[in-house]
Protein backbone atom coordinates (compact mmCIF):
# COMPACT_ATOMS: atom_id res chain seq x y z
CA UNK A 1 0.00 0.00 0.00
CA UNK A 2 2.78 2.35 0.56
CA UNK A 3 4.06 1.79 -2.91
CA UNK A 4 0.54 3.26 -3.78
CA UNK A 5 1.36 6.43 -2.36
CA UNK A 6 4.62 6.95 -3.31
CA UNK A 7 2.95 6.29 -6.99
CA UNK A 8 0.90 8.99 -6.15
CA UNK A 9 4.05 11.36 -6.74
CA UNK A 10 5.78 9.42 -9.07
CA UNK A 11 4.17 9.10 -12.25
CA UNK A 12 5.07 5.42 -13.69
CA UNK A 13 3.45 3.95 -10.61
CA UNK A 14 -0.92 3.54 -10.89
CA UNK A 15 -1.29 4.88 -7.08
CA UNK A 16 -4.42 4.43 -5.63
CA UNK A 17 -5.32 1.42 -7.91
CA UNK A 18 -2.02 -0.02 -6.30
CA UNK A 19 -3.11 1.12 -2.50
CA UNK A 20 -6.40 -1.28 -3.67
CA UNK A 21 -4.45 -3.88 -5.34
CA UNK A 22 -2.75 -4.25 -1.51
CA UNK A 23 -6.59 -4.07 0.10
CA UNK A 24 -8.26 -7.09 -2.16
CA UNK A 25 -4.64 -8.79 -1.86
CA UNK A 26 -5.18 -8.78 1.83
CA UNK A 27 -8.70 -9.54 1.46
CA UNK A 28 -7.73 -12.64 -0.76
CA UNK A 29 -5.17 -14.29 1.73
CA UNK A 30 -6.63 -13.55 4.99
CA UNK A 31 -10.63 -14.17 4.34
CA UNK A 32 -13.11 -12.76 6.43
CA UNK A 33 -10.71 -11.64 9.12
CA UNK A 34 -9.77 -9.03 6.75
CA UNK A 35 -11.71 -5.64 5.55
CA UNK A 36 -15.04 -6.09 4.78
CA UNK A 37 -16.68 -6.30 1.21
CA UNK A 38 -18.66 -3.12 1.69
CA UNK A 39 -14.87 -1.54 2.55
CA UNK A 40 -13.39 -2.97 -0.33
CA UNK A 41 -16.01 -1.46 -2.52
CA UNK A 42 -15.84 2.04 -0.76
CA UNK A 43 -11.83 1.58 -1.65
CA UNK A 44 -12.43 1.01 -5.57
CA UNK A 45 -15.30 3.72 -5.39
CA UNK A 46 -12.54 5.70 -3.90
CA UNK A 47 -9.86 4.73 -6.27
CA UNK A 48 -11.84 5.36 -9.63
CA UNK A 49 -12.55 8.81 -8.20
CA UNK A 50 -8.83 9.96 -7.82
CA UNK A 51 -8.12 8.73 -11.18
CA UNK A 52 -11.13 11.17 -11.95
CA UNK A 53 -9.38 13.72 -10.26
CA UNK A 54 -6.25 13.60 -11.71
CA UNK A 55 -7.53 13.77 -14.85
CA UNK A 56 -9.21 16.32 -14.43
CA UNK A 57 -6.71 18.54 -12.42
CA UNK A 58 -4.38 17.74 -15.40
CA UNK A 59 -6.79 18.98 -17.82
CA UNK A 60 -8.20 22.03 -16.23
CA UNK A 61 -4.25 23.16 -15.15
CA UNK A 62 -3.15 23.37 -18.73
CA UNK A 63 -6.40 24.07 -20.51
CA UNK A 64 -6.45 27.12 -17.80
CA UNK A 65 -2.91 28.04 -18.87
CA UNK A 66 -3.72 27.72 -22.47
CA UNK A 67 -1.91 24.25 -23.28
CA UNK A 68 -3.26 21.94 -26.01
CA UNK A 69 -3.05 18.13 -25.82
CA UNK A 70 0.39 18.44 -27.26
CA UNK A 71 1.21 20.25 -23.91
CA UNK A 72 -0.49 18.13 -21.90
CA UNK A 73 1.02 15.03 -23.96
CA UNK A 74 4.17 17.05 -23.57
CA UNK A 75 4.26 17.16 -19.72
CA UNK A 76 3.24 13.54 -19.40
CA UNK A 77 5.98 12.46 -21.48
CA UNK A 78 8.21 15.14 -19.46
CA UNK A 79 7.19 13.83 -16.33
CA UNK A 80 8.16 9.67 -17.18
CA UNK A 81 11.05 10.89 -18.84
CA UNK A 82 12.22 13.16 -15.37
CA UNK A 83 11.68 9.84 -13.49
CA UNK A 84 15.44 9.09 -14.55
CA UNK A 85 16.38 12.61 -13.46
CA UNK A 86 16.03 12.35 -9.52
CA UNK A 87 13.61 15.58 -7.78
CA UNK A 88 14.54 17.98 -10.17
CA UNK A 89 13.86 15.93 -13.13
CA UNK A 90 10.42 14.93 -11.80
CA UNK A 91 9.55 18.84 -11.13
CA UNK A 92 11.25 19.98 -14.18
CA UNK A 93 9.76 17.17 -16.45
CA UNK A 94 6.36 17.85 -16.99
CA UNK A 95 7.30 21.81 -17.43
CA UNK A 96 10.33 20.69 -19.98
CA UNK A 97 7.56 18.42 -22.01
CA UNK A 98 4.75 20.34 -22.58
CA UNK A 99 7.35 23.45 -23.75
CA UNK A 100 8.68 21.53 -26.09
CA UNK A 101 5.44 19.63 -27.16
CA UNK A 102 3.66 23.13 -27.62
CA UNK A 103 6.78 24.71 -29.61
CA UNK A 104 6.73 21.40 -31.97
CA UNK A 105 3.26 22.38 -32.89
CA UNK A 106 3.86 25.55 -33.82
CA UNK A 107 3.49 27.97 -30.71
CA UNK A 108 5.18 30.76 -29.71
CA UNK A 109 7.92 30.72 -26.50
CA UNK A 110 5.87 32.73 -24.20
CA UNK A 111 2.55 30.59 -25.08
CA UNK A 112 4.51 27.09 -24.85
CA UNK A 113 5.82 28.21 -21.60
CA UNK A 114 2.94 30.03 -20.17
CA UNK A 115 1.37 26.12 -21.22
CA UNK A 116 4.23 24.11 -19.98
CA UNK A 117 3.49 25.81 -16.05
CA UNK A 118 -0.51 24.83 -15.99
CA UNK A 119 0.31 21.66 -17.07
CA UNK A 120 2.62 21.57 -14.25
CA UNK A 121 0.37 23.23 -12.04
CA UNK A 122 -2.11 20.62 -12.88
CA UNK A 123 -0.02 17.52 -12.41
CA UNK A 124 1.13 18.58 -9.17
CA UNK A 125 -2.40 19.12 -7.88
CA UNK A 126 -3.91 15.85 -9.55
CA UNK A 127 -0.97 14.17 -7.25
CA UNK A 128 -1.74 15.37 -4.19
CA UNK A 129 -5.35 14.30 -4.42
CA UNK A 130 -4.26 10.87 -5.26
CA UNK A 131 -2.33 11.07 -2.49
CA UNK A 132 -4.94 12.47 -0.33
CA UNK A 133 -7.43 9.92 -1.70
CA UNK A 134 -4.38 6.69 -1.10
CA UNK A 135 -3.86 8.07 2.74
CA UNK A 136 -7.55 8.25 3.26
CA UNK A 137 -8.00 4.31 1.39
CA UNK A 138 -5.00 3.12 3.88
CA UNK A 139 -7.05 4.49 6.79
CA UNK A 140 -10.01 3.29 6.14
CA UNK A 141 -8.42 -0.21 5.58
CA UNK A 142 -6.63 -0.50 8.48
CA UNK A 143 -9.43 0.95 10.77
CA UNK A 144 -11.58 -1.66 9.01
CA UNK A 145 -9.21 -4.59 10.18
CA UNK A 146 -8.28 -3.25 13.23
CA UNK A 147 -11.71 -2.89 14.16
CA UNK A 148 -12.67 -6.86 12.93
CA UNK A 149 -9.42 -7.79 14.92
CA UNK A 150 -10.48 -7.06 18.04
CA UNK A 151 -12.26 -9.26 19.86
CA UNK A 152 -16.14 -8.38 21.39
CA UNK A 153 -14.20 -7.14 24.54
CA UNK A 154 -11.75 -4.79 21.77
CA UNK A 155 -15.26 -3.26 20.36
CA UNK A 156 -17.15 -2.45 23.19
CA UNK A 157 -14.03 -0.71 24.52
CA UNK A 158 -13.69 1.31 20.93
CA UNK A 159 -17.63 1.82 21.64
CA UNK A 160 -17.09 3.31 24.64
CA UNK A 161 -14.23 5.37 23.69
CA UNK A 162 -16.63 6.94 20.37
CA UNK A 163 -19.02 7.58 22.69
CA UNK A 164 -16.77 9.48 24.89
CA UNK A 165 -14.66 11.38 22.38
CA UNK A 166 -17.27 11.50 19.66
Amino acid sequence: MGVGILGSLLPALPSTPLVLAGAVAHRLYFGEASARTSVLLLLLGITLFSLGVDYLATMLGARKLGATWRGILGAVVGACLGLFFSLPGMILGPFIGALLFEMVGGRKFDEAARAGVGALLGLLAGALGKMACGMAMMGIFTVDVIYRSMGESGKLLAAIVIRITG
